[in-house]
């Protein structure tokens, strides 16, 4: 059994009543009730991710499972998608409130215009940013906190392109709010370089993804193991969309479209290949339908433990460096 560490204390593990300064964000149809329980078992702060519930029923349901699952802390994640059709969001809103969630990570458009009703309600606030800009409104709008998303993060890195080692620190220079960090985060080293750096802890996708715990297939964890941090690709560009995706066979299809039809392209060119896909990728293991998120992480991923020795293992290594390595280099 990995020793644990003896924990390390932030303004996000106040803030949310949690152990240890990790956070799973929200990730489509991986966010389930099993893998929240886990990490919220194993110290951290678990998410459901609303969106992935077809409807706000079922996620009343899943917030319920997660219930029974865990006594600790737990929350849930909310998209809000550019769309014709938006989702219900006022009625999944209301399926937090009825669940009883203190914890809500908001992402995509700023959620300003609900803002009243889920503070009214006692919930903290997250909100997932990828500049600096946009950290600072989310905290003018009354957000606890922020998520700042590098470069380097899985799914949609925003199109300013700049990587956590400036980020963040920029973020800690303009911020009263606490923030954890986003994009390349895995283990111990993550943890400590991202304390030096500014953030109150981390969150982390990709590596989640990667544990026994995920409700994923097996194909999907297997493909990030075989993964280094030179196999994902930046899809989406032209459209102001970014997304960084791991590379396979429809996304080499989809770039090959994006080439071709240069600054003519429509999302309608290439929907077939990222519309839809997730189901078919991560409950069926068809890894190669279309195009699906994963950070450059992947590259410090060598195994798929369980969500309890991974956190255990981040928070003892962590603790190595800052006791071990760091003071021992003090004169």
């Amino acid at each position: 059994m990995e020793k644990e560490g003896r924990g390390v204390k932030t303004a996000i593990t106040t803030l949310f009543g949690i152990e240890h300064p990790i956070i799973q964000g929200g990730m489509h149809f991986v966010g389930f009730a099993e893998l929240a329980a886990a990490v919220s078992n194993a110290g951290g702060l678990g998410i459901i991710t609303a969106l992935t519930q077809p409807s706000p029923e079922l996620l009343v349901k899943e917030i319920a499972r997660c219930r029974d699952l865990t006594d600790k802390p737990f929350g849930v994640n909310l998209t809000f998608l550019p769309a014709f059709v938006a989702p219900p969001y006022v009625e999944y809103i209301a399926a937090i409130i009825e669940g009883g969630i203190k914890v809500v990570e908001t992402a995509g458009r700023s959620p300003e215009q609900y803002m009243p009703v889920l503070k009214g309600n006692g919930i903290k606030v997250i909100h997932k940013c990828t500049a600096v800009r946009y950290a600072l409104k989310a905290e003018r709008i009354g957000c606890d906190a922020v998520s700042v998303d590098g470069f380097e993060c899985g799914g949609h890195p925003g199109e300013d392109d700049i990587p956590n080692m400036i980020l963040l620190p920029r973020a800690a220079e303009e911020l009263k709010i606490p923030f954890v960090a986003s994009g390349g985060m895995a283990d111990g080293r993550s943890l400590v370089a991202a304390l030096a750096l500014g953030a109150a802890g981390i969150n982390m996708g990709t590596r989640f993804i990667a544990t026994v715990d995920a409700p994923v297939h097996q194909k999907v964890k297997d493909a990030i193991l075989a993964a280094s941090e030179r196999d994902t690709r930046l899809i989406m560009r032209s459209l102001r969309n970014s997304e960084r995706v791991l590379n396979n066979a429809a996304v080499e299809r989809l770039q090959a479209i994006e080439r071709e039809k240069g600054a003519d392209l429509t999302i309608a060119d290439i929907a077939g290949l990222v519309a839809g896909a997730y189901p078919k990728v991560m409950k069926k293991g068809e890894v190669d339908a279309g195009a699906w998120s994963c950070g450059m992480v992947a590259g410090l991923i060598h195994d798929i433990p369980t969500v309890k020795e991974l956190i255990a293992r981040i928070m003892r290594e962590a603790e190595d460096i800052i006791r071990g390595r760091l003071t021992g280099m003090l004169g």
